[in-house]
C-alpha cells in the first residue's frame, strides 16, 4: 500500500509539473480575444463582466494579479497563470482518476497493487492525462484567461473526489467526502455550470457502491433521483433563491412598506434559521442522511454565496459593470441570461413559422424611489401552431439562419422543412459538425485554423497542396492514433468493468451529445465552439488510458512477463501523447504574441483626445478594455458598445465619470431610454404627409416632450414613430471653423446641413442615442467609429466620416463618392507611423490564426488607404514609406498577403516602382494560383470563401497589370486562369 502509494503521488505531481510547464511556457502574456480581455480587465478590479459573471473565477484573478504588483504590463500574464495552473491541477486529479478506475478494471483492491500491476496503472494514468494535456480544445483554455479551465479543474475535483469517496469504508469519513463534494459544486458556479452537468454520473457511482445487486431499476431510479438533484441546485439553488428573495422584497416592500433590502434580510434570516434548525433536528434526532443532506446544501450555498460580489461591486458603479446587477431584480435578470433570450427544446417552431401574436408576459420589476415599480413585460411570442414540432432543431428566423438551415439540410428556396430535415440538421450540423468534427480535432487531427476546418488531415494527399495550406500551423495530423488507443479502450473498459465504464460513458455522454442536445446550436455561431465540450474530451481521454491497460494485456501474452509488458505497453503508447505535443505546439505557443493588445491601443491611438468611440462586437471592445482598465491607456476615450447602447443600462452609465472622459452629452431621459418603453425601437411610417429630411433637433424636442403625434399602438404597448426615412442637423459652420477640426485641404468640402438617410424600417434605441449625442454635442468632442459599428448603425454616415486610422471620425463635410478612400492625410500618417503599435509582429515564428490574421488585414488595410490618398496628392515618398512599413511589420511569412497586397502593387506601379511591385505579384499570384487551383480539384467546403478570394485577387492582379500596361504578362496569366476558371 505504502510503495503504491508513494509511487502515484510522486508520478502525479510528475506529471502535474509537466503539464504546468507546458501551459506556463506556451502562455499568452497579454489578454487574448473574445472574452480573455473582459475577464482580465474584471478581474483586476473586480468589476462586472457578462452574464453570468463568474465571480469566484475573478476572485482568483484578482488575487493573481496581485502578483504584478505596479506592473501593470504583467497584469494580463499573471491572471492567464490562473488558467495554466487550473489546468495543470486538472490533469493532476485526473491521473489519480484513471489509476483509482484502473484498480477497478484489474479487480485489485486501491493500494495491493504488486510491482507489475503499479507499472501498469501508472503508465494508463501518465498516457492518459498526457493525451489530454495536449488535446486542441484542452490546451487553447489552458493558456487564456477564461473560465474553462477552471471548470474543468473543478470538475477533475470533484470526480476524483467521488471515486476517493467510493473506495472509503468508514460511513463518517464518507459523509465528510460528500460534503465536500458539495462545497466543490457550490464554488464551481460561481466559475461555469458545466460540474453540475456530471451530477447523474457521479449518483451512478454512489448506486453502484451502495447498492451490491445492481439492476436496470436501481439504475433508473439512480439517475433519476441524481437528475433531481442537478434539477434541485439549477432552479431551486442557483435560480430559485434569487427568485423567492425577489418574491420577499417585493412583497414587505410594496406591501408592508419596509426599507429596500428588508425582504432579502428576512429570507436570509429564515434561510439560515431553518437550516440550522434542521442540522440541529437531526443530529438529535440521529438522522445521518438529513443532516448530511442539510449540511451538503449547506456549504453548496456557501459555495454559492460568492454572486454577492456581482452585486456590491455593481452598487460602486465601476466602468466596466455589465447589466447594472446591483440589486435583486436585476440580478435574477443576469443569472437567468436574460438578454440572450431562450431556445425551445422538446417542443417549438420551424424557422419558417409566422409570429400570430405577441403578448405581455412576466412583469418585470426595477427599483423605484420608494418600491419597486413595474417597468417593463416579457415578451411571449406565439407562432403558427401548424408549423411546430417535437425536438425542434431549425428553429432560429433570424437573419442568416434560414439559410444555413437549408444549405445544411438540402432544402431549396420556399420549400417548407419537416421534421425529417429538424432530424437531419440535429444529425449533420449538432452532432457532426458542432460535435464529432471537435472531438475528432482533438484526437485525430485539424485540417487548419480557418472557421469550419474539418479534421480529416490523414486521408489528403498533400503532394499538391499548396504550401499556404501545408503550412497553416494548426494543420496537425495525429494519424488517429489518440482516438484508435481511445476505441481500444473503451472495448477494454466495457469487457472488464461495466460499472466503471457505465459511469465513464455517462460522464462522456452528459458533457458531449447530452449538452449538444440541450444547448440546440442554431446553423450559424460568432465562433468555433469546441471549448464548450471539454468535460466530453476529458472522459474520451479516461479511455486513452484504459487503453495502455488493452495494450498490456495484449502484449502479457506474448512477452509473458508481467513488468515488461506493463513497460513496453507504456513506450509504446507515448507516441499518442507524444505526437499530439509535437503537432500542436506551434499553434498553442502564444508566447511571444502581443497583437491584440496591440490592436486596442491602435483602435484608441486613432482618437483624437476625448474622443466618443462606438465600437461592435466582443474584439472590437474587450480588448481596448483592458488597455484602458489595466494599462491606463488612453482613458480619455469613452468605448460605447453600439449592442450595449439598446439598453437603458447602458445608457444610463455613459452618464457618468468614467476616469479621464467627461459623461456623454445625453438630454434624453432615464424614463425615455428605459426598457420596454416607448423608444425601445422607432418604426418608420409611411404616408405621414411629410417629406423631405427631418432635422434631428426637432425630432429630439417631440421625443423628449412626449409628444403624442409620434405614438403608434401595437400589442404590447405603444411606440414611437419615426416619419420620414431622411434626417438632418444644422451645422454652425463659423463654430466648426473655429474648432480647428476641419483638415486644410478639405476646409472646402464644410457644409451647413448634414442630410442622410435611414437604413432599413426604422431606428433602433442605440440610433436615437447617437442622435441625441449628435444633436448636444455641437462638435466639441470628436465622434469616431470603427468599421463594424458604422455598419451596424442604421443611419447611412458614410459620406461624412473621413478616416484617420483604424477609425473613421464624423465631420461635416460632404463627399460625393463614399467609394473612394476619404482620408485626413497628415493626422492619419502621424498616428499610423508614430503611434501604432506592432510588438513582435515580423517573428515567422509567432502563430497567427484566423481572428488574428482578420485584424492584420484590416490593419493592412488602413495603410494601403493612406498610401493611395498619398499618391493622389503627389506625395509619392512618404506614400513609399508607408508600404514599406506595414510589409515590415507584418510581412508575408507571418501573416500570406490577401486583398490588400493589391493596393501595394498598385502603389508601387503608381509611383515607378515596377521591380517592387513584381516582387509582390509573383509572390501573390504564385500563393493564389496554387491555393485556386488545389481548391478547384479538392472539394473542401469549408475553404469555399478562400477559393473565390483567391479567385477575385487573381483577377484582380489581371486587371491591375492591364491599368498599368503590363499588358503581355497580363495575357499570360489571363490564360493560366481561365483554363482554371473553365475547370472549376
Amino acid at each position: 500500500m505504502t510503495s503504491y502509494q508513494k509511487i502515484n503521488n510522486l508520478s502525479g505531481w510528475i506529471i502535474f509539473i509537466i503539464a504546468s510547464a507546458v501551459y506556463i511556457f506556451t502562455l499568452e502574456p497579454v489578454a487574448s480575444f473574445w472574452d480573455c480581455a473582459e475577464f482580465i480587465a474584471s478581474a483586476y478590479k473586480l468589476q462586472v463582466p457578462h452574464p453570468a459573471g463568474a465571480p469566484m473565477f475573478l476572485l482568483i484573478g484578482r488575487m493573481f494579479s496581485m502578483f504584478a504588483s505596479s506592473d501593470v504590463e504583467s497584469v494580463g500574464f499573471a491572471v492567464n497563470l490562473v488558467s495554466a495552473l487550473s489546468s495543470g491541477f486538472t490533469i493532476l486529479f485526473m491521473f489519480w482518476s484513471i489509476n483509482l478506475l484502473s484498480h477497478k478494471i484489474m479487480k485489485i483492491k486501491v493500494g495491493e497493487a504488486n510491482t507489475a500491476q503499479t507499472i501498469k496503472i501508472i503508465a494508463a494514468g501518465a498516457i492518459g492525462s498526457l493525451a489530454f494535456t495536449f488535446s486542441d480544445s484542452f490546451w487553447w483554455s489552458a493558456v487564456e484567461a477564461e473560465v474553462y479551465a477552471m471548470s474543468s479543474f473543478l470538475i477533475a475535483l470533484v470526480f476524483w473526489a467521488m471515486l476517493k469517496w467510493e473506495v472509503i469504508e468508514d460511513e463518517s469519513t464518507e459523509n465528510r467526502w460528500l460534503i465536500l463534494i458539495a462545497y466543490i459544486i457550490g464554488i464551481s458556479i460561481g466559475v461555469h455550470l458545466l460540474n453540475i452537468v456530471a451530477l447523474p454520473a457521479l449518483g451512478l457511482i454512489y448506486y453502484f457502491k451502495k447498492y451490491k445487486n445492481v439492476t436496470f431499476k436501481g439504475i433508473f431510479f439512480a439517475l433519476l433521483i441524481s437528475s433531481a438533484i442537478l434539477i434541485f441546485i439549477w432552479q431551486f439553488i442557483i435560480l430559485g433563491v434569487p427568485n423567492l428573495i425577489g418574491k420577499f422584497e417585493i412583497f414587505f416592500i410594496n406591501s408592508i412598506g419596509l426599507p429596500f433590502g428588508f425582504g432579502a434580510l428576512i429570507f436570509g434570516l429564515l434561510l439560515v434559521g431553518g437550516l440550522s434548525y434542521g442540522i440541529y433536528y437531526a443530529i438529535k434526532k440521529e438522522k445521518v442522511t438529513l443532516h448530511t443532506f442539510l449540511l451538503a446544501l449547506t456549504f453548496i450555498l456557501i459555495g454559492y454565496s460568492s454572486y454577492f460580489i456581482v452585486m456590491i461591486r455593481s452598487n460602486y458603479n465601476p466602468p466596466i459593470d455589465q447589466n447594472n446587477p446591483e440589486n435583486v431584480m436585476t440580478l435574477l435578470s443576469y443569472l437567468n441570461r436574460d438578454q440572450y433570450g431562450s431556445r425551445p427544446l422538446l417542443h417549438g417552431q420551424y424557422f419558417d413559422a409566422e409570429v400570430i401574436s405577441q403578448d405581455r408576459g412576466d412583469a418585470v420589476y426595477s427599483k423605484g424611489k420608494k418600491e419597486y415599480e413595474v417597468t417593463d413585460y416579457k415578451i411571449t411570442t406565439q407562432h403558427d401552431p401548424n408549423r411546430t414540432t417535437i425536438l425542434p432543431r431549425m428553429y432560429s428566423g433570424a437573419p442568416g439562419h434560414p439559410e444555413e438551415y437549408r444549405r445544411w439540410t438540402g432544402l431549396r428556396n420556399n420549400e417548407k422543412p419537416n421534421f425529417a430535415d429538424n432530424i437531419k440538421f440535429m444529425f449533420r450540423y449538432q452532432l457532426g459538425h458542432m460535435y464529432f468534427r471537435y472531438l475528432m480535432w482533438n484526437f485525430a487531427g485539424r485540417e487548419s485554423d480557418i472557421e469550419g476546418a474539418g479534421w480529416k488531415t490523414m486521408f489528403q494527399d498533400t503532394s499538391e497542396m499548396p504550401e499556404i495550406m501545408k503550412d497553416n500551423k494548426a494543420r496537425n495530423n495525429f494519424y488517429m492514433l489518440p482516438f484508435i488507443l481511445g476505441l481500444i479502450g473503451i472495448f477494454f473498459h466495457y469487457k472488464k468493468d461495466l460499472k466503471g465504464f457505465s459511469v465513464v460513458g455517462l460522464f462522456f455522454f452528459l458533457t458531449g451529445i447530452a449538452l449538444i442536445l440541450y444547448l440546440n446550436s442554431p446553423a450559424t455561431e460568432p465562433r468555433e465552439r469546441d471549448y464548450i465540450y471539454a468535460g466530453s474530451y476529458y472522459a474520451f481521454a479516461f479511455w486513452i488510458g484504459f487503453g495502455v491497460l488493452a495494450v498490456a494485456s495484449l502484449l502479457e501474452k506474448a512477452i509473458k512477463n508481467p513488468k515488461v509488458a506493463g513497460v513496453v505497453a507504456g513506450v509504446i503508447c507515448l507516441i499518442v501523447p507524444g505526437i499530439m505535443a509535437s503537432e500542436g505546439w506551434d499553434d498553442h505557443d502564444r508566447s511571444d504574441r502581443y497583437f491584440s493588445v496591440d490592436a486596442a491601443r491602435n483602435y484608441l491611438a486613432s482618437c483624437e483626445p476625448n474622443a466618443i468611440l462606438f465600437t461592435g462586437g466582443d474584439n472590437d471592445t474587450f480588448p481596448l478594455w483592458f488597455v484602458q482598465e489595466v494599462e491606463g491607456f488612453r482613458t480619455d476615450v469613452r468605448v460605447i458598445v453600439l449592442s450595449y447602447f439598446n439598453t437603458d443600462w447602458y445608457i444610463n452609465q455613459m452618464r457618468q465619470n468614467a476616469y479621464d472622459s467627461e459623461p456623454l452629452p445625453l438630454t434624453l431621459s432615464e424614463e425615455q431610454v428605459a426598457q420596454g418603453g416607448k423608444n425601445d425601437y422607432l418604426p418608420y411610417m409611411a404616408n405621414t404627409g411629410i417629406s423631405g429630411a427631418i432635422p434631428i433637433d426637432r425630432y429630439l424636442s417631440l421625443i423628449r416632450s412626449n409628444n403624442k403625434s409620434l405614438e403608434v399602438p401595437t400589442s404590447v404597448g405603444s411606440y414611437n414613430m419615426l416619419p420620414s426615412k431622411q434626417l438632418s442637423l444644422k451645422v454652425d459652420t463659423s463654430h466648426v471653423k473655429s474648432l480647428g477640426i476641419i483638415p486644410k485641404d478639405k476646409e472646402n468640402m464644410l457644409v451647413d446641413r448634414m442630410i442622410w438617410t435611414v437604413k432599413g424600417n426604422g431606428l433602433e434605441k442605440k440610433d436615437l442615442m447617437i442622435l441625441d449625442i449628435m444633436n448636444e454635442n455641437n462638435w466639441k468632442r470628436p465622434i469616431y467609429f470603427n468599421t463594424t459599428s458604422l455598419n451596424g448603425i442604421k443611419m447611412d454616415l458614410r459620406k461624412y466620416v473621413i478616416q484617420e486610422g483604424l477609425t473613421y471620425r464624423l465631420l461635416p463635410i460632404e463627399r460625393d463618392n463614399v467609394q473612394e478612400e476619404f482620408v485626413n492625410t497628415e493626422v492619419m500618417y502621424d498616428n499610423l507611423i508614430n503611434s501604432f503599435h506592432f510588438t513582435n509582429t515580423a517573428d515567422p515564428d509567432v502563430y497567427y490564426n484566423e481572428n488574428y490574421r482578420n485584424f492584420f488585414l484590416n490593419h493592412r488595410s488602413v495603410y494601403t488607404a493612406l498610401a493611395k490618398s498619398l499618391v493622389s496628392e503627389g506625395d509619392e515618398k512618404r506614400a513609399l514609406e508607408v508600404i514599406e512599413f506595414i510589409r515590415e511589420k507584418v510581412p508575408n511569412e507571418v501573416v500570406p498577403y490577401d486583398m490588400t497586397a493589391l493596393d501595394y502593387i498598385q502603389v508601387y506601379l503608381a509611383t515607378g516602382n515596377e521591380e517592387k511591385a513584381n516582387e509582390v505579384i509573383n509572390t501573390l499570384w504564385e500563393q493564389n494560383l496554387e491555393q485556386f487551383q488545389y481548391l478547384v480539384n479538392n472539394e473542401l467546403i469549408y475553404m469555399g470563401r478562400e477559393r473565390q478570394i483567391s479567385f477575385a485577387i487573381l483577377s484582380q492582379i489581371v486587371q491591375v497589370m492591364r491599368q498599368y500596361g503590363m499588358n503581355e504578362q497580363a495575357v499570360e496569366y489571363q490564360d493560366q486562369l481561365r483554363v482554371l476558371y473553365e475547370r472549376m
